[in-house]
């Protein structure tokens, strides 16, 4: 399909628990921005939400995708960003500076735009990397190695999180870390904590095909009745210096306290739908440090790619399924499920 084609097919979501490819006007890019041809889009727990028909912000007929890759079809005719043909992963936020808002909200001026108060993001609401074309802002795409896997270039943005989450712990060589959850992003924190010189204690996961995941990765991997007494073990007793919730559900957030060491940190990555019970009092008696985290700023989407460009990490251990487009609504499915695959991607 050439560049100058005006219409395309795309993934949309028509109604809750539908995903139907439909054929839509191809957008016309502004002069700052590229024309992408996505080459695979992942799905997460986000667009499960939209999909289901409970995300707050995504209407139906929405273009899905924030988690996507591609090649260049049209560079940017004002002469930013990468030439034709390079593959290219994309940064999906959008902020008050990409917005055009003026004034700027108090994070984007404080230069926390990843947390911006008006912050947006493809797929939910603009149209999304789901198509066979999108326009992205030049400044939001990061170029990717040759010769990398195109499924790999696709896992940027979560790893992004993962990144994110681990440099908000400002983890030391030799620390102790328990990741809760072996989904995704959980993985993902593992393995990213264990390339920044972490001893990963454990990955605490109730599923146990997920951790058998969890352990052909190499990370140790308990079921929810062991994970204190494991990591007290490991740790001779005084519990890990880094303990990140993955997972966002209520009875991990109320031992998270519990498995921290006397000023051990709490890292929140997981985003609890619901007020959730957690043990402030024993915040407050062992000084720990609780954080939260959202999304990534850019420079972690940076690091996110170099680590996929270097190998660092062992990518080829995820399970992940790769649909066509036109199964897309399997790979939702799929996704649900999590029975066989940590990832669903959808090849375009």
């Amino acid at each position: 399909m050439s560049a100058v084609t005006t219409s395309m097919r795309a993934g949309v979501w028509a109604d809750v628990d539908r995903v139907e490819i439909h054929t839509v006007p191809a957008p016309a890019p502004a002069p700052h921005e590229v024309l992408l041809a996505p080459t695979h889009a992942g799905i997460c727990g986000s667009d499960l939400a939209i999909v289901g028909g409970s995300h707050a912000r995504a209407r139906p007929g929405i273009v899905l995708g924030h988690e996507f890759a591609g090649r260049v079809a049209t560079p940017a005719t004002d002469g930013t960003g990468p030439d034709a043909g390079r593959l290219v992963a994309v940064n999906p936020l959008i902020t008050c500076a990409d917005r055009g808002t003026t004034p700027r909200c108090d994070a984007c001026l404080g230069g926390n735009d990843h947390v911006c108060r008006h912050l947006g993001l493809f797929g939910v609401d603009v149209p999304g990397g789901l198509a066979e074309r999108v326009a992205v802002p030049a400044h939001r795409l990061h170029p990717v190695a040759d010769g990398v896997p195109l499924a790999h270039a696709a896992l940027a943005e979560p790893l992004a999180v993962a990144v994110h989450a681990v440099a908000r712990a400002r983890l030391t060589h030799g620390d102790s870390v328990l990741v809760y959850g072996a989904g995704p992003i959980g993985l993902l924190t593992a393995l990213v904590a264990r390339a920044r010189g972490a001893e990963v204690v454990t990955v605490a996961e109730a599923n146990e095909w997920r951790r058998s995941v969890a352990t052909g990765l190499g990370l140790p991997a308990v079921g929810p009745d062991e994970v204190l007494s494991r990591s007290r073990r490991a740790t001779g007793g005084v519990g890990v210096d880094v303990v990140f919730d993955t997972a966002g559900v209520p009875a991990v957030a109320g031992e998270l306290s519990a498995a921290a060491r006397v000023r051990g940190t709490v890292m929140l990555v997981a985003v609890y739908k619901e007020p959730t019970a957690l043990d402030l009092r024993a915040v407050n008696f062992a000084e720990q440090t609780l954080i939260g985290t959202r999304v990534y700023r850019d420079r972690d989407f940076s690091e996110a790619v170099r680590l996929i460009d270097g190998r660092a990490l062992p990518l080829d251990g995820l399970p992940v399924g790769d649909f066509p487009l036109d199964r897309a609504q399997d790979a939702f499915a799929a996704a649900r499920a999590g029975t066989d695959l940590v990832k669903a991607l959808i090849s375009i």
